[in-house]
């Protein structure tokens, strides 16, 4: 989306937040062990890129999460909660069916008033969420938004499946967005095709107070990653498009954190060398809808990336969901 105005969006503050309990590949593969499910440090890494991944402990929610994330974000951007005219998160593990976990955020945040709701599109979330936020602040309904990934994966994976637990980690990543006479957000394109829904779903549905069907994560990893390569191509390309850049022009790379594999084939599709590629997968898995701004929130405070960076966001995930922001910090 390409959005003709006098008001532009740009991101003011970071923020992240991660549970403390860290589990490595040898704490996961000697807990798999107990149920009789073999694996290994070697076997994960040479398949993922991950090392170790976070878990929220069980009475942690993604709300909590990303409460945590947004007070760190809105701290970076010397923005008060009470300033904030706009709450939106992506997840794909809200605390409850309803109310959305943005409200949920909102109260933990001790204001009132202002539009909140989420936003479900899997590992795209993020992307999505900030696509709607950078809109609605440039259409004049928004002045500045706190745009929060969060998710507890952990909630809902098969531990006897070690093709897909080994994956996924929790946490969240928040940024604040505000409007500015300055382009920070240059473009943007959002895509999905339900015909894939099958290949990454959790297909469990709510019905008389009980969960029917498997509320379990399952994935196709193969036709995934064949899909996710050529998607993530050709939307980043068609994003420097609207925007008039070129692969030259970006900084950093920052695509969804599933898979190393599948981040440097698409950094070798752009023709970027992979130390402009930021990566957090190792450390902190597949988070999902957090994976983008937590790799974001990483870079920053590491001194990676610095006011003036051009960087492309990109995420891919079940729906099947996939989309890119290129924008100038």
């Amino acid at each position: 989306m390409t959005v003709s105005s006098s008001i532009h969006s740009r991101i003011t503050g970071t923020g992240s937040y991660l549970p403390p309990r860290r589990v490595s590949n040898a704490d996961f593969a000697a807990e798999l062990a107990q149920r009789g499910i073999e694996t290994s440090d070697q076997w994960i890494v040479e398949r993922t890129g991950i090392r170790a991944r976070h878990f929220a402990a069980p009475d942690v929610a993604s709300s909590d999460l990303a409460t945590h994330a947004a007070r760190h974000a809105l701290e970076a951007a010397g923005v008060t909660a009470d300033q904030i005219d706009l709450i939106i998160v992506a997840t794909s593990t809200p605390d409850m069916i309803f109310p959305s976990t943005a409200c949920l955020v909102q109260q933990k945040l001790g204001v009132h008033g202002c539009a909140a709701f989420d936003v479900q599109a899997v590992c795209s979330g993020f992307v999505y969420a900030l696509t709607v936020a950078d809109s609605m602040i440039k259409a004049g309904a928004a002045r500045k938004a706190l745009v929060i990934g969060a998710e507890v994966f952990s909630r809902i994976l098969d531990f006897n499946d070690r093709t897909t637990c080994v994956l996924f980690g929790d946490g969240a990543g928040a940024v604040v967005l505000e409007a500015s006479d300055r382009p920070g957000l240059l473009a943007s394109e959002l895509h999905a095709d339900g015909r894939h829904v099958g290949i990454l779903c959790t297909p469990g549905t709510v019905a008389g107070g009980q969960v029917l069907g498997d509320p379990l994560l399952k994935m196709d990893g193969q036709a995934v990653f064949k899909l996710a390569v050529g998607v993530l191509e050709s939307v980043a390309r068609s994003v420097l498009e609207k925007a008039g850049r070129t692969e030259a022009d970006i900084d950093w790379l920052i695509p969804h954190q599933a898979n190393i594999r599948i981040m440097q084939g698409t950094a070798k599709k752009l023709k970027l060398p992979l130390d402009k590629l930021v990566v957090t997968v190792d450390e902190h898995g597949n988070t999902s809808a957090a994976s983008i701004p937590l790799a974001l929130d990483h870079a920053v405070r590491g001194g990676r990336i610095r006011p003036g960076d051009t960087v492309m966001l990109e995420g891919v995930g079940g729906g099947f969901t996939w989309g890119a922001v290129l924008l100038d910090l």
